[in-house]
């Protein structure tokens, strides 16, 4: 380390990569990725403080450009250094000092990562070596040196010698492993990977020494087995992707006690048979990894300390459920969260809504076609008809339905609502049981995967049963199977009883991982919500169990939890939920873990009568959890959110349930990509997802940050309920931002994906930015209405101006939208489209003049380069950044664009017009799917031109629709109404409105200048604020907000944008940190409609403003 470090010190970088490169290349993992990147980054720096411009390019072409594979917008960034005068300008960068100071912090992060890099293990000191084997070392080189010129000599003294030998030191005779080892490959040769980059990340502009950025947030690569390496070992370095992070294959199979993610598949399972869960990670975009920052545990938990149950774990016996024979498996329905699908072990299949106790479906064992079946199985049924149900599992957008059996056998159903089921797919599947069943999409064809005891995997397609692959390589019953995509690379994780973990590409060219799980027996995996941490629970033959946590980056154990019975009783189940709590049945209970404490966190018994390894699984957002009973039954578990959810649904009528429409199971390209969304949307819960919400401004948030909201206390019946009404200031918490610019009217407004700061556009075309700073009053520096936060200007005075060519800007349509990483904002006023640098205010581009002119702004989810523009001609026109082309126009519209909104889960892009109508038009060849114009209510007559904007639910599948006349939430597959409000004939006009940021709310401003909050679910008003709390009275009385918009992490908090200018930021007040409450059931107020937004017939409420 020492000549390194004097190396370093002495900036000679082309010797620094040298000496480096003897131990590790660039790809070789995340560590070896941000080793070099820091080095050249710094390299690069130097040449822009000497101001030498061409140095600069060349070390950004020639070293830096290798990193934009892996993170274009922060290498995009990196570029614009080049446009500053000093890239101390940058805010990141600020605080960079001089070149000698600069190395040395530099240094002691590379320190850092060095020894936490597996790939300098053990070659940080000089080893220790006996004379006898220094001399055995020389005279072996020196007869082998002109022949191998390698270390491949010791080769040959294997005694089981393999072809590729992975040999890496002088100083241990080498030795090949036995075939099938469960020694994990490294993170340098992962087979899952190939040729691939190894994890990475690379840390964003500051990301060493006192400048310390905000983590960036990052898309993480398929590196090793997964992508985050264990704190434990080197707690200062982070094991995500520096400015990129990566987080790898994520759904590994589930207990066959479901996750606790509903919307993801989870295995359940007891003794013989455990059902397994596959829970597909949410597809994520970016995910939180910060650089050099120890890992934080879950709040107010420190790591030695006892724990009290915390209130949003589901503890409460809210319901009890006969089923009459025992449950095998369990899954609540991913967007009906309360409908919960049961399968038994003889053979049953149920389907229960929990919320009103009735049991909608009951049906038994029965092959449907005997003649259409193999041999073996008609046999195998002469001989022992008894049959028993090893795992149910939902599809992911909630339309079939798949069980496995323990005797050959896979049966789908499609679900049509209410208590309509029918007969989809019966596939001879297996020879033995089917211990399995998860459903994928690789190359966007919605698949059943199965696995069983004849040491199988197979992928049947779900349309028609027709099979695309069988994987063979385990040498024991497959236990379990995992479906997970990264980017475009798709596999399978998979478990045998023999405790072996294997990983399939889609391409029958074997087994690409061969490890080894705890306790070597049934084993099933899950990961986080989020898709950032990856959990495994096991059994042994002897009754010892283990839950355990994985280092991504190495496929090792990172940690162990404790607190399981010596000799568990069966197969213990797990599951996951709100990306904080593991839970477990065992010891007749049900254990919760932090996930960040290896002592248990609590455990309940349910008020008794729980077999010795209870089967659980939660619903999708945590607030409900099914376990079985002694007594052949279910006890359905609940938080304050469960409880009113069941509530909403406890007097729903049989046939209203009926009646429901449900999502149709046509296999098209939509619901295709819906299970896509399965696979994004079932790992995520609703409201714990990290997935990107389009904002109705043409924003994409990651929900990462989204804090949970806390929970209300269940409804009094007792009490009459009245809507909550803030007359005052003081019953709120309000901030007019500071202005020192004349602009007539706020047209556009967003928060910053950060979170720490909020953008305007003004309709004479100006762009107003304030920014929080961190201070005793705001240690986060979020935006608050708490703390003033500065009207931000660089230092260079400028202001980001619109383009306004010949037109009346005030008369224009305004429109921008904000990239993920802040940097950006694309922004026109009638004019030209301008690309700004939110830094320094530049203009970087401008494009597109009109006419057309544009209306509305989209960046694609997953191309920064791609937007979607939407045109004062009714097109829609594709547009290439990048390659300054247009590569689509959509027409379909017969007036301007005014809404757009994309659903990367479901592939598709959903616009809205002055016309009052709405489409979907495929992201993959820009064809229109569906269009149908919006329900006008009767009595209602829309002005010439209204707007009518879109923007998508955080589960992506249903979307919010604001027009002057209702508020509508829709679901995107088949465009129907799910919900509608609609204000009395004599109220005010609808302005804008939007989700909250997890989408439990929706908050609307009207002409009057009320604002209202209502709950999403099923568009009930819940709290109105009046002129009076935030407006002065001396003011106008046609000042009213034209645009409201939403924190991306506080879900009470928003803001909105004036007639007169102004903006205001809104939370309610500490003591009450919510927006009301909704109205219970039992009042007349509220309808009868389900909180789910699938649940339920399309209706409109009217509610009194």
């Amino acid at each position: 380390m020492k000549y390194f470090e004097d190396e370093v010190h002495n900036g000679n970088w082309d010797e620094v990569e040298k000496y480096l490169s003897g131990f590790t290349k660039v790809d070789d993992n995340r560590y070896s990725m941000k080793i070099f990147f820091e080095i050249r980054k710094q390299k690069y720096l130097e040449a822009l403080d000497k101001h030498d411009r061409s140095k600069a390019v060349e070390i950004l072409v020639k070293d830096l450009k290798v990193f934009a594979t892996f993170n274009e917008e922060l290498f995009k960034e990196i570029t614009q250094l080049l446009t500053l005068e000093n890239f101390r300008e940058n805010e990141q960068l600020s605080k960079y000092g001089d070149t000698k100071s600069a190395r040395a912090i530099m240094l002691v992060e590379l320190k850092k990562l060095i020894e936490a890099n597996p790939l300098f293990r053990d070659k940080l000191q000089f080893p220790n070596l006996k004379n006898s084997r220094l001399r055995t070392l020389i005279n072996q080189r020196k007869t082998d040196f002109l022949c191998n010129h390698s270390l491949n000599w010791q080769h040959q003294l294997c005694k089981n010698p393999r072809p590729n030998p992975d040999i890496k030191t002088l100083f241990v005779d080498h030795s090949c492993g036995q075939p099938n080892g469960a020694r994990a490959p490294s993170p340098a040769n992962n087979p899952l990977l190939g040729s691939l980059p190894k994890a990475g990340g690379f840390p964003p502009l500051g990301a060493h020494g006192p400048f310390q950025p905000t983590p960036a947030q990052v898309p993480a690569p398929l590196a090793g087995w997964m992508s985050n390496p264990s704190p434990v070992t080197h707690p200062a370095v982070s094991g995500g992707a520096i400015g990129l992070g990566a987080s790898i294959p994520a759904a590994l199979k589930h207990p066959r006690t479901p996750p606790t993610n509903p919307s993801v598949d989870y295995p359940s399972g007891d003794s013989d048979h455990v059902s397994k869960r596959t829970r597909p990670m949410g597809i994520s975009d970016e995910v939180n990894l910060p650089v050099n920052v120890m890992p934080v545990p879950f709040q107010g938990h420190g790591h030695s300390q006892a724990f009290s149950a915390p209130d949003d774990l589901p503890r409460a016996v809210a319901r009890m459920l006969n089923q009459g024979s025992s449950p095998m498996s369990m899954d609540f329905h991913p967007l009906q969260q309360t409908l919960l699908l049961v399968g038994t072990n003889v053979g049953d299949i149920a389907l229960w809504e929990a919320g009103s106790r009735e049991r909608l479906v009951a049906k038994n064992f029965k092959v449907w076609d005997l003649t259409a079946c193999s041999m073996p199985l008609q046999a195998a049924l002469v001989k022992d008809p008894a049959v028993s149900v090893n795992r149910v599992i939902w599809s992911p957008d909630g339309s079939l339905f798949g069980v496995a059996y323990s005797r050959h056998i896979v049966q789908i159903y499609s679900y049509h609502g209410g208590d309509e089921v029918r007969q989809h797919l019966e596939i001879d599947a297996h020879v033995g049981g089917v211990n399995d069943i998860a459903f994928s999409h690789p190359n966007k064809l919605l698949c059943v995967i199965t696995c069983g005891d004849d040491k199988t995997i197979k992928v049947w397609d779900a349309s028609n049963g027709t099979k695309q692959y069988t994987f063979e390589g385990h040498e024991a019953s497959v236990y379990s199977v995992c479906p997970h995509y990264k980017e475009n690379i798709q596999f399978i994780f998979s478990t045998a009883i023999d405790g072996k973990i294997k990983a399939w590409l889609y391409d029958n060219m074997g087994s690409r991982v061969d490890y080894e799980a705890p306790g070597r027996w049934c084993t099933t995996m899950a990961y986080s919500a989020d898709g950032t941490r990856l959990f495994s629970c096991g059994t042994s033959k002897d009754g010892e169990s283990f839950i355990v946590e994985w280092n991504e980056s190495e496929g090792a154990v990172k940690r162990t939890y404790q607190g399981f019975r010596k000799r568990s009783l069966g197969v213990v189940q797990f599951d996951t939920t709100k990306n904080k709590y593991l839970a477990a049945g065992d010891d007749f209970s049900i254990k919760f873990w932090d996930m960040d404490n290896i002592q248990p966190l609590t455990s309940f018994d349910a008020d008794g009568g729980l077999p010795a390894s209870p089967r659980i699984r939660f619903n999708k957002d945590g607030s409900l959890l099914a376990v079985s009973t002694n007594d052949n039954g279910i006890k359905i578990l609940a938080n304050s959110d469960g409880m009113r959810l069941l509530r909403t649904l406890e007097n729903l009528s049989y046939d209203a349930l009926r009646t429901a429409e449900a999502p149709k199971p046509t296999i098209n390209p939509i619901s295709a990509a819906a299970a896509a969304a399965a696979a994004a949307a079932t790992s995520a819960g609703l409201a714990d997802r990290s997935v990107a919400i389009a904002g109705m401004n043409g924003d994409a948030r990651s929900l990462g940050d989204v804090k949970p909201r806390i929970t209300e206390e269940p409804s009094d019946k007792s009490k009459i309920w009245k809507l909550t009404e803030i007359n005052e200031p003081s019953q709120c918490r309000s901030l007019r931002l500071p202005e020192n610019l004349r602009v007539t009217k706020i047209s556009r407004l967003i928060f910053t994906n950060s979170g720490n700061a909020i953008l305007a556009l003004a309709s004479n075309a100006i762009h107003l930015l304030w920014k929080w700073q961190r201070s005793d009053r705001n240690s986060n520096g979020k935006a608050t209405a708490s703390v003033a936060p500065q009207l931000w200007q660089p230092s260079s005075g400028i202001l980001m101006t619109n383009d306004v060519a010949d037109t009346n800007p005030e008369e224009a349509v305004p429109c921008f939208a904000l990239s993920k990483n802040d940097s950006y904002v694309m922004s026109a006023s009638g004019g030209k489209i301008s690309l700004f640098n939110m830094m320094t205010f530049k203009t970087m581009a401008t494009f597109m003049p009109p006419p057309p002119a544009a209306t509305f702004l989209a960046f694609h989810p997953q191309d920064n380069n791609i937007i979607a523009i939407g045109m004062d001609d009714s097109t829609i026109q594709i547009y290439n950044v990048r390659v300054d082309e247009v590569k689509s126009k959509l027409k379909g519209h017969s007036k301007r664009i005014t809404g757009l909104a994309f659903s990367h889960v479901l592939s598709v892009l959903v616009s809205s017009g002055a016309d009052s109508q709405l489409c979907v038009w495929n992201t993959d060849g820009w064809e229109k799917q569906k269009a149908r114009f919006l329900q006008v209510p009767a009595g209602r007559t829309p002005t010439a031109l209204s707007d009518t904007r879109v923007q998508f639910h955080q589960d992506q599948i249903h979307f919010l629709v604001v027009h002057e006349t209702q508020l509508a939430i829709y679901e995107t597959t088949k465009l129907d109404c799910m919900k509608q409000w609609v204000p009395r004939d004599s109220s005010a006009l609808i302005t804008h409105a939007t989700f909250s940021c997890d989408s439990q709310l929706v908050y609307a401003s009207f002409l009057d200048a009320s604002v209202c909050v209502f709950t999403a679910a099923n568009l009930r008003l819940r709290c109105r604020i009046n002129p009076s709390a935030y407006l002065p009275t001396n003011i106008s009385s046609n000042v009213h907000p034209l645009v409201i918009a939403a924190h991306p992490s506080e879900p009470n908090e928003f803001a909105l944008g004036l007639s007169d200018g102004g903006v205001h930021v809104f939370e309610p007040l500490e003591s009450e940190n919510k927006w009301g409450v909704p109205p219970p059931v039992e009042n007349g107020s509220a309808s009868s409609m389900t909180a789910t937004p699938s649940v339920g017939a399309p209706g409109s409420e009217q509610a009194q403003r």
